[in-house]
């Protein structure tokens, strides 16, 4: 990743807001905006004055000359299948739109997403977007005590679920958890239900079947232009102080930066196939839906887990759709990899051109795997840096022949003091140039002087970087180390932060580690003089944890040591 210069002068300013100038430009806009941005650090704002509608940007502008054009390419982890092209699409949101009008929800309304990644995720996620509410992606693999967390701080007025999800062959009963979770609740005024599995469900009052959502509202409504800071969709952090962080994107800046991405990073062809084997609910919702079809592009997605049911179930979707670009989590390619160096096998991936990892750092084996033995050296293999915070993936280095390149957001390592390090010293990786999906609001845990706080007039990651001789920066990784559990995200050093406020306990430290589908969470605990480590006391820090923060942020196992780096 290069690194700009060390300070961002007026006339570099002036030119990169004109490039935003120019990638807004590419939008449709029912009223112009009045200026590109105004505003500093979390007071930022993209493109005031301006209104637009998210669902006509992805869908209805793209109809003139793209109706048969398949928008969505779908696969079920049972082997099921569909493609919706561009006008079908558009009708299915138009009518969900109209249901939810119909339903009470309006703009600036919240509507939870407790789905697995199936087609009416992505039709939901559009019809909040074409009436002006607010959507938030719930993971489907949380349980019941994580998912009413994660509602009570969503508060939305319609939740829609499904009678189950389909997950490494086995079925979520996600409406019977849903159902648990909303008990404690008493904002939810409906709940749309879709039927994927068959499963036997309760039905409740405020309980509507898709269909009849569907029905409803055959009728249609017309889009609601917004203004451009307003909440298109909220994304979710690691749980601080016993809550998660929600992550709040505006239309207008988050439309535009995953357009500019798509167009000029991801694809050399307007007609390039993605598959983004990422969450949906995190990095998915912005570089496997809102980028490919705000583009005009096709996107495929794919329900299950990558090994099911046969290990090269990725390689063969790749091959099936013709996919030319392919991303995915580093964690993801290393659990590709141990399943047989020999990759994709017999399968050709020949239209494979460019492969994207994102989210932490890939090792160079496999790098090389991916290069030598998935690609075959016919592929760009690319290391991509982004954020939640920032709307998901943010660059990409290098890019493929052909693609322009994304606008330069000026990454950069700087010390304590905020002065750049020298090449070869680890810093704090920090952003120079505004980025336009950066969030519009924080919900929960953090706060904006997280990021800005650190160094005036800079954006701080949280990330450790290092600059190397030739310009470029390398992320090292997370300052605050995070990982997934049941698709909730885990701070591991507030982890062992809870555990060193416990009086038994004199050290701290929490790692991950790798043991199978789900990692370990492994507590090393140095106890104070005069406890006797047993499985009580086991017990009690455990309970200590999950009474302060809540959700499924706990250790799986505690290791008592003798003594930690640090610890005197």
């Amino acid at each position: 990743m290069a690194a700009m210069s060390e300070e961002a002068g007026s006339d570099d300013l002036a030119a990169w807001l004109e490039r935003w100038r120019v990638e807004a430009g590419g939008l449709q806009w029912d009223h112009p905006f009045d200026t590109v941005t105004a505003g500093e650090g979390a007071q930022r704002r993209w493109f005031p004055g301006g209104t637009l509608n998210a669902a006509v940007n992805c869908l209805d502008r793209h109809l003139p000359g793209r109706a048969g054009q398949v928008a969505v390419h779908w696969e079920g982890e049972p082997g099921d299948r569909r493609s919706l092209t561009y006008a079908d699409l558009h009708a299915e949101v138009c009518a969900a739109a109209a249901g939810l009008t119909g339903l009470g929800v309006g703009a600036g309304d919240r509507v939870a997403i407790y789905l697995g990644l199936i087609p009416e995720a992505v039709t939901m996620m559009l019809a909040c977007a074409r009436i002006g509410a607010v959507h938030a992606l719930v993971p489907s693999a949380l349980p019941v005590e994580a998912l009413a967390d994660r509602l009570a701080l969503v508060q939305p007025r319609v939740l829609v679920t499904s009678d189950a999800a389909w997950r490494h062959g086995v079925l979520l009963p996600l409406k019977a958890r849903a159902d648990e979770a909303l008990a404690a609740l008493g904002s939810v005024e409906a709940t749309v239900v879709v039927r994927r599995a068959g499963l036997d469900i309760t039905w409740y009052e405020g309980d509507v079947a898709y269909p009849d959502l569907l029905s409803a509202g055959r009728a249609g409504v017309d889009p609601v232009a917004v203004p451009s800071d307003h909440p298109l969709l909220v994304m979710h952090l690691a749980n601080r102080q016993g809550r998660p962080t929600g992550v709040v994107h505006g239309t207008g800046g988050y439309l535009a930066a995953a357009a500019a991405l798509h167009r000029h990073a991801l694809t050399t062809a307007p007609d390039d196939i993605v598959f983004c084997a990422i969450e949906l609910a995190w990095a998915g919702q912005s570089q496997g839906v809102y980028g490919p079809l705000v583009s005009g592009a096709t996107t495929v997605l794919y329900e299950g887990m990558l090994d099911t049911p046969r290990r090269t179930r990725t390689w063969e979707i790749v091959d099936r759709y013709g996919v030319n670009t392919f991303l995915a989590t580093p964690s993801a390619v290393r659990k590709l990899r141990s399943w047989g160096d020999a990759g994709p096998g017999e399968l050709g991936l020949d239209s494979l051109r460019l492969v994207v990892t994102g989210g932490e750092r890939l090792d160079a084996g496999s790098f090389d795997w991916l290069a030598k033995e998935v690609t075959r050296g016919r592929a760009v293999v690319a290391d991509g840096w982004g954020q939640l915070e920032q709307g998901g993936l943010v660059t990409i280095t290098p890019t493929p022949p052909g693609a322009s390149g994304p606008p330069d957001p000026g990454l950069d390592v700087v010390g304590p003091d905020g002065t750049p390090a020298p090449p070869g010293v680890t810093g704090d990786m920090i952003v120079r140039r505004p980025w336009p999906a950066t969030f519009v609001a924080l919900e929960g845990g953090r706060s904006p002087e997280e990021y800005w706080g650190p160094h005036p007039g800079l954006y701080a990651t949280g990330d450790w970087a290092r600059r190397e001789p030739d310009g470029a920066v390398v992320c090292l990784g997370r300052q605050d180390p995070m990982i997934s559990v049941s698709g909730q995200l885990v701070s591991l050093a507030e982890l062992a932060e809870v555990l060193r406020d416990h009086p038994f306990v004199r050290a701290a430290d929490v790692r991950r580690i790798e043991t199978g589908e789900v990692p370990d969470i492994v507590a090393y605990v140095v106890l104070e003089s005069g406890v006797a480590p047993d499985a009580d006391v086991d017990a009690e820090l455990v309970a200590h944890v999950h009474d302060t923060i809540g959700g499924l942020a706990r250790p799986s196992r505690i290791v008592h040591v003798e003594s930690l780096p640090g610890d005197s």
